[in-house]
Order: C-alpha cells, then structure tokens, then sequence
C-alpha cells in the first residue's frame, strides 16, 4: 500500500470514539514527522481537529517521538501553538533552516522562545531574530486595578503641595531690586514637608519609570530637595543698591547640594554577599520507556524528557552507554556519565547511579529510581586519553611502514604464484622467500603498533569469550614450520573439560602466540617444551615450561635480550625475545591478568569467563 492510500484509510477512520481519534492522530504524527506523508495545510488543519479530542498525554508522546525524528517546519509550528509541555520537546531538537526559525519566532509565546534560547546549536540569525524579542519576552504583565477602586465614592480633593523644583533650568526674568520691605513667610515644620519618594511618582501604563522619576527616590536626592524647599521659605536677603543683577543657576546649586549631603553623610560598608553555592547532587525517577519525568534538586528544562535508552545526544543532555546497557537488562547501574550544556545550575558533568522499580501487585517494571552526583577530584566526566610524543610519533612510523611491506608482500605472491606469467623455480623460490620475510616484518610492525597504543593508552579492547583448546592448538599450527626447523616439539596438557578466557580474542591469541614463538625460537634440537593449561578459581593458569638457552638468564637480563645477541639463531624473534617478553607482560596486564617468570617456567593468568558475565561485558562495550 502507497504511503498516499495509508495517509486517506487514516482520515477515513472512524472518528466517533475517542479510542480512534487518538489512533488516528498518533500515525499521522508518525508518517508527517518521519516524511512519509505530506504536511500540508489540509493535513495540518485535520491536526488541530484531532487535537480536540485527543489528551495532553498522548499529544506530549507524539511530541517526545518527533525529537528523534527531523519534522517539518510546518508540523514544528503546529505544535509549538500547543502548552508548554508539548511544544517544549519539539523546539528543544527541531531542525530547521534559518528561515524558517525566522518565520517561526513571532508565532511562539514567551516561554516556548525560552527553551530556543537555551539552544546553542541555532545560526546567528536565529539567536539575533530572539534577541530581538527581548523586551517583550521579559516584560512583566501589569497588574489589572480593582474594581473597588473604580466603584469608590469621590474623595474631597486634598490640598496641594508646593511643587517639587524642576530639573531643567526655567529662563529668569531679571527685574530690578526694589527696597520695599518683604513679608516674612511663615517657617515651615519639618513634618510639614513632604516627603519626595519612589512611589509618589504616577504609575505609567507600562513597568519601566523615567530615569528622573527614580533619581527622586533616591535618600540623598530627597534630602537635597528637603533642604531646597527649606531654602525658598527663607526671605530674600536684599542686595545691595551698586550690585549688578545676577543669574540664577539652580542646577548648579542642587548639585552642590548632593555633593556636600555625600560628603557629610557615612555609610555602613555594606556585607558581600554570599556566593552562589554549586549544586552538588539531584534525584530523577523515569517512567517505563526511560523517559526522565521527574527531577529534584536541579532546573528541570534540561533533563525533562531524555531518555536513558539511548546513549546519544538529546538536547542539552548527552549520556553514556552504561545506563542503557542497565536499561536494556532492567538491572541497577552506578556512574554513568552524563554532560549537560546550556546556562541552567545542571549545567557540567554529572554522573548517574539509579535502580530499577517494580509494581508490587503485577511485578511490571514501571522506571528507574536515582540520583546524580557531580564527579570527584579523582574522576572524570570522560575516559582520560593520554597520550605521549613519542607514542603516537611511533604510530606514524608503524602506519608508514605497513603500506610498502604490505606492497612488497603482494608482488612477491604474484610472482610465487605466476599470476603474472610464467616465472623460472629460482626466482619463485625467492619470491617465496622475500613473501616470508615480508611476512616476519608485517608481524614485527603489528607489534611496534600494539606496544605503541599500550605506552599511549590507545589500546582498544572488547572482551569476549576466548576458548583456550581451540587458540592453543591454532597457535600450535601456525608455529609447527618454526619447531621443526629448530628442532623442537610441542606438547599441551589440557583439563578434561574446555575452559574460556574473558578476554579480546585478538590481543590473547596475539599475546599466547608471541610468547610461545619466542619460546621455541630459543628452544634446541630434540628439546621438548610443555604447556599445562588449569582453570584456577575465577582465572586460566597457563604454564609454559622455560627452554634450557633461558634458564641460564636472570629475569631482568632475560627482559634485556635485544635483536642483536640472537642475529645468528634460525627462527629468533625479529625484534628479540626480550621484546617479545615485555609485550605479553603488558599485554597480560592490558586484559586484567598477569605474567610472572619464573626459574623453570613461565605462569600466564587470565581472567576465566563466565557465560553472563561475559554476555554483560559485551553488552556493556557496545
């Protein structure tokens, strides 16, 4: 069926029970969001009749579905006209063109263009275009006056108060001084003075003030203007009869006024104020999908509506794979790490610990219980990469190297195998021998790479289970040519039952298979080298008995042994049995074990593999 003809079943459906609106309206949201229908107008306008009839609670899933999703802009604005709560999921991971966030932004309320300024993943234009909003997003509503004030008896008017000297300077008309004696004004009672303050000044339609209207609020202007009015009831000391008439500068005189009010007057140091402590710690609880429906301790925008399902970005907030390993299995977890961005007191690192609840009666599992904590001094939010110089310059070599070996091997084989044409039994025998060699180096190379990545903590590791039979023999195989030119046999003695290693398959086959050659490269004619393999406990002892050429050496001289004392013997390691030895040792480290070397033999432990656990780790890696 055409995405067309499912779009029309869907619209013809049966509207009369609510049981079929919301059905309809969940695989509408599905198919417009996921592109497989188109949103249009008459699909947008069957939207908002579905929305009448459908609950809060399934439009807010339909609006959680789409963050995984890449919706229209169309169906972006549609439901960015509904609450808060549902809007907030789809402008929180919407992804639009700019233009269309530009065309978007006038329709949005205040609190919806609140969760876009948390964003930081907008364009430029975008974050100008909210910019833009900002006084009306951030003006507060004014209160509405009460009735009973309109439907109050008139009051007699009051007397009217001197008013209060004008801040701009009033042109003077300058008249000449008359010597008629003046009245003497009555002095005015300091209580009788009223008193100039914030809120004598008229209330305007809107919540801002005039900058003059707050400067009158202010104790020191008051107090100047207190003294001001005091001033003009006292009488006019007349001037003298040869004095020239002079201006009036009442600016002047109003600022001298405030600057002997500063001068005279002490203020009480006033106490810092205490920093804002950082958060430390929240709780969550999710609902059955893993959904964070609840926090605790922290702003909620933030980690609302992310999911311990999967370990991916989601917003602002970004989760590791250990929660949803823990999800996945229902179990209880620790320290998963979680980042958060944006300007919320969530923002940083934090790490997760939670525990899965049950319903009593039915035993469904119903969400996760838990708490997240910041990271101590001795932790991380990430995994630490260190990395040396002198490492990754020897990665660079061993990646340099590998490319013409790797090209010399191949026309060796061509010519050892006359892909190329007929070629004479001399030059096929040593094409065979140049492939060899070729090969040896290639090994080589392998293991300048492996102790490079260990000395820069590169070494990428995935446990699984290792059956040690199967391994010892393959080993065994490869390095039969090796025994027979030295002259030396191989025995294994294995329990009557197969055991497993937890371990990277390649780094404990690389590992047995390193120290065994170096073994029987040291070994001599007619010499017989045993390995005895026993599941002790939680780990596999593996004893490799020591060749007499070894035994005379101490083991710090026998870790000492380069390429260059074993030139002359058939079949010695390239790099040198010390190196090879040095590498199993931290190689066996690497994977949780140990390799000690002793007078007789050599004792490899390795971590033993327990089907769960082995089935956990594995889950956990990826």
């Amino acid at each position: 069926m055409r995405f067309d003809d499912s779009l029309k079943t869907i619209l013809a459906a049966d509207m009369a029970t609510d049981f079929g609106a919301q059905s309809a309206w969940r695989q509408l949201v599905d198919l417009m969001g996921r592109g497989r229908a188109v949103v249009d107008e008459p699909a947008i306008a069957r939207l908002r009749l579905l929305r009448q009839a459908v609950p809060v609670e399934v439009r807010a899933a339909s609006a959680r579905a789409l963050a995984f999703a890449k919706p229209d802009a169309r169906l972006v604005g549609f439901f960015a006209e509904d609450v808060l709560a549902i809007a907030a999921p789809v402008l929180r991971t919407a992804t639009l063109e700019p233009d269309d966030w530009l065309a978007l932004l006038p329709r949005l309320t205040p609190p919806s263009r609140s969760v876009l300024r948390h964003r930081r993943d907008l364009p430029a234009e975008v974050q100008r275009g909210l910019q833009s909003f900002g006084p009306t997003d951030f003006v507060l509503p004014q209160p509405e006056a009460p009735i009973e004030m309109a439907e109050a008896e008139p009051v007699a008017p009051e007397p009217i108060a001197p008013e209060p000297i004008a801040l701009e300077p009033a042109p003077i008309e300058k008249a000449p001084v008359r010597d008629e004696p003046v009245a003497k004004l009555p002095e005015l009672a300091p209580t009788d003075i009223p008193e100039l303050s914030q809120y004598a000044a008229p209330l305007s339609e809107t919540p801002f003030m005039a900058l003059g209207a707050v400067a009158r609020g202010l104790p020191f202007v008051a107090e100047a203007f207190r003294h001001a009015k005091l001033a003009e009831t006292e009488p006019p000391v007349p001037a003298p009869e040869d004095a020239a008439p002079a201006d009036r500068f009442e600016i002047s005189d109003l600022v001298a006024r405030i600057e002997a009010f500063n001068r005279d007057r002490t203020v009480d140091a006033a106490a810092p104020a205490p920093a804002a402590a950082e958060i430390e710690g929240f709780r969550f609880e999710t609902d059955a999908q893993g959904i964070i429906r609840m926090v605790d301790g922290v702003a909620r925008s933030a980690l609302v509506g992310v999911s311990l399902a999967y370990a991916a970005q989601q917003g602002e907030a970004h989760l590791d794979g250990v929660a949803a390993g823990a999800f996945r299995r229902r179990s209880r977890f620790s320290d998963a790490r979680l980042e958060v961005g944006g300007l919320s007191d969530a923002f940083g690192s934090w790490r997760l610990s939670g525990v899965p609840a049950f319903e009593h009666a039915s035993g469904r599992f119903i969400g996760f219980r838990g708490t997240g904590r910041r990271p101590r001094r001795d932790e991380t939010a990430e995994p630490v990469r260190v990395s040396s110089p002198v490492s990754d310059s020897l990665r660079q070599l061993v990646h340099e190297l590998r490319t013409p070996t790797n090209a010399i091997a191949g026309f060796a084989e061509l010519i050892e195998t006359q892909l190329l044409g007929p070629v004479s039994p001399t030059y096929r025998d040593r094409a065979t021998t140049i492939r060899t060699q070729a090969g040896d180096l290639l090994a080589a190379i392998d293991d300048l790479d492996t102790a490079a990545r260990i000395e820069g903590r590169a070494l990428d590791l995935r446990p699984t289970t290792v059956p040690v039979r199967a391994l010892l023999d393959r080993v065994a195989r490869d390095l039969q040519p090796l025994a027979t030119l030295r002259g030396t046999s191989l025995g294994v003695a294995m329990p009557a039952g197969d055991c497993d290693i937890l371990g990277d398959d390649r780094a404990v086959e690389r590992l047995i298979g390193r120290l065994l050659a170096a073994l029987v490269s040291a070994g001599r004619k007619g010499e017989q080298l045993g390995v005895v393999v026993r599941p002790v406990a939680d780990t596999v002892t593996i004893e490799f008995d020591r060749p007499a050429a070894l035994a005379a050496h101490a083991t710090d001289v026998l870790l000492s042994i380069d390429a260059e004392h074993e030139s002359d013997g058939d079949g010695a390691p390239l790099l040198g049995t010390g190196f090879a030895l040095r590498l199993a040792q931290n190689l066996a480290v690497e994977l949780g074990g140990v390799l000690t070397i002793g007078a007789d033999r050599l004792t490899l432990q390795l971590p033993a593999a327990d089907t769960v656990d082995a089935e956990r780790t594995a889950d956990e890696q990826r």
